[in-house]
């Protein structure tokens, strides 16, 4: 795969493993690292042979932040291409087709939260820490933070989070609902590996369209969504493999999907 400055980009077997690879600043986010990780998840998103995305961070941290000495120097109008270009990044790795999971190992604070909270599953090392500290630098969340944690922690920890700049250890997060795990330090790839695993031999045709299903419902009324359900559940009985894996499980046997 095609090599980056800030980033390396694997594949192993039917899983992709995006690290963000600039430890000695804690992996912080800039233009660059923005810029060269919405071209991996784009190059992941049309490779038919990867299944999951795993996102970690070289070093003491997934992502500790973004890199003040570059933000210090930008006006409003280089704000907003610079905001725009983390929406775009992060707008993409939520609608990635396949699954995504935040192998947490560190410092994730920041914009290194809300690269988090756009994707699927968040795993989360004992060591990690998170938090939302912009307002001590005087602005917001400009990456989709404070929709997306309001979203899945509800608004009011989310306030808490933003207004103080607390930060909160794994187990706290874990607890809030904030992460889907907590593991021990030295476990944590291996975790996250095994559920990649798991996600890569399921049907991929249903395991993409539950992603769209479950992201799109949130943002309709219940009615709808659930009308969005019935649609797709009736939609996947005309794919071979709805076909297969029926056929398996009655013939007592692993299926052998073909990912249509």
């Amino acid at each position: 795969m095609k090599t980056y400055t800030t980033l390396t980009l694997e594949r192993e077997g039917h899983t992709a493993v995006l690290t963000f690879n600039r430890p000695e600043v804690l992996n912080a986010l800039n233009t660059t690292v923005a810029t060269e990780a919405l071209e991996a998840v784009e190059t992941v998103g049309c490779d038919p042979e990867v299944r999951v995305l795993i996102l970690t961070g070289a070093g003491r941290a997934f992502v500790a932040g973004a890199d003040i000495a570059e933000m210090q120097s930008k006006n409003a109008q280089q704000a907003r291409v610079y905001s725009e270009l983390g929406h775009r990044f992060m707008n993409t790795l939520q609608d990635l087709p396949q699954p995504v999971i935040a192998a947490i190992n560190g410092f994730c604070l920041g914009g290194g939260l809300e690269v988090a909270l756009a994707c699927d599953i968040r795993i989360a090392a004992e060591a990690a820490q998170f938090g939302l500290p912009e307002t001590i630098l005087g602005i917001i969340p400009g990456w989709g933070a404070t929709q997306r944690a309001a979203r899945l922690v509800g608004a009011a920890r989310t306030k808490e989070m933003i207004f103080t700049g607390t930060r909160i250890k794994a187990a706290e997060a874990l607890a809030m609902g904030l992460v889907n795990r907590v593991v021990p330090d030295g476990e944590l790839m291996d975790t996250v590996r095994e559920m990649a695993a798991s996600m890569s031999r399921q049907g991929q045709t249903a395991l993409r369209r539950a992603k769209q299903v479950i992201n799109r419902g949130i943002e309709l009324g219940l009615d709808e969504a659930l009308r969005l359900e019935i649609d797709t559940f009736v939609d996947l009985f005309d794919t071979p493999d709805r076909c297969e894996g029926m056929r398996a499980f009655l013939e007592k046997r692993k299926p052998n999907f073909s990912g249509a």
